[in-house]
């Protein structure tokens, strides 16, 4: 099945050159020899990111590798100035990151519907000769070039906006979880690595409220230098307003899966760490029934004590709606 979500993409981009100036001397039938009246030359149009909230992914401009504003019109006679070029404009997602295709930078971010920046800027239109004339130099007979507009290699990447996202390592039920807990239906398989993208849900609440949970490709040792889906994972965290880890309950040592993955976030970005979490420790239905009290006060001592944890199953519903409960207090604080 074809995917459908693009979260990055590289394309180039070339605003539109500046217009002429005019360099046009008055002439008509009672004036032989008119002084200048040259107008400006329009400026080029810009490439500009317009976001749109209708939007979940940059899918529509994959394909879009070159991208070209029009160039502004040269000025004309009777100080009439060249029409602007038009601008291309590129609607984008909410959540759009803009960076310099070359060094990386961060150049903007796009956050609110409509709102626009310029990703390429076109180049101003030269003026004409009127604005060179002066008491001693009375007639110019030139005018300035239109600048060329800039041009280069810019990367689009999308950070998804959730309210809470899902964190752990590959396969540990997130996307059980989110199926569970929402609408959305992720694939869901018994090997790692199912969810390659990122995958919004809808979940219901009380009194006919709802949040977005983010259900994100599973994090390795060593994500936060590009290992695995590495950074292609690690920067959608960055949206959640909170984050719920998940470990599973047959996991070897859960305190310090937990803890691996609080150290990739820190080393991808230390304020993941000032976002409010949760610890869910999933597939809790693999316990024994008659040992699960026991096995629970077990593994109590071996959980982190830094962190407030919750037993739950997709499969049993253990402790889903409690879930829910604790992550709209997280989300939505009093």
């Amino acid at each position: 099945m074809q995917e459908n979500f693009v979260d990055y993409v590289k394309i180039h981009c070339k605003a539109g050159k500046g217009g002429a100036g005019s360099s046009h001397l008055h002439r008509d039938r009672t004036t032989p020899k008119g002084g200048p009246d040259g107008g400006n030359g329009g400026d080029g149009g810009s490439v500009v990111l317009r976001g749109n909230a209708q939007y979940w992914t940059l899918l529509h401009l994959k394909y879009r590798k070159h991208i070209k504003a029009k160039a502004g019109e040269n000025g004309r006679s009777s100080e009439r100035s060249g029409a602007r070029g038009k601008n291309e404009v590129l609607e984008v997602p909410l959540g759009t990151v803009a960076r310099d295709g070359e060094s990386g930078e961060i150049l903007f971010e796009i956050t609110q519907d409509q709102e626009e920046k310029v990703l390429m800027p076109g180049g101003r239109g030269g003026m004409g000769n009127v604005h060179f004339k002066s008491s001693t130099f009375q007639t110019p007979r030139f005018a300035q070039p239109g600048e060329p507009g800039q041009e280069g290699w810019r990367i689009l990447e999308l950070k998804v906006l959730a309210d809470v996202g899902l964190v752990g390592f590959p396969n540990p039920g997130k996307s059980t979880i989110i199926s569970a807990l929402t609408a959305a239906r992720p694939e869901v398989a018994d090997y790692p690595f199912t969810t390659l993208t990122p995958k919004l849900g809808i979940v219901a609440y009380r009194d006919f409220r709802s949040f977005v949970m983010a259900d994100i490709p599973g994090i390795i040792e060593g994500a936060h230098q590009g290992k695995g889906l590495g950074h292609r994972f690690l920067r959608h965290i960055e949206r959640n307003a909170a984050l719920l880890f998940m470990v599973p309950a047959d996991a070897d040592d859960i305190a310090q899966q937990y803890q691996v993955l609080l150290n990739e976030l820190e080393a991808f970005s230390p304020e993941l760490l000032d976002k409010r979490r949760l610890l869910a420790i999933s597939k809790a239905d693999l316990l024994d029934e008659e040992l699960n009290a026991e096995l629970n006060q077990e593994l109590l001592t071996k959980l982190p004590a830094n962190v407030e944890f919750s037993f739950i199953s997709a499969v049993s519903g253990q402790g889903l709606t409690a879930l829910k409960d604790r992550l709209w207090e997280l989300i939505k604080p009093q």
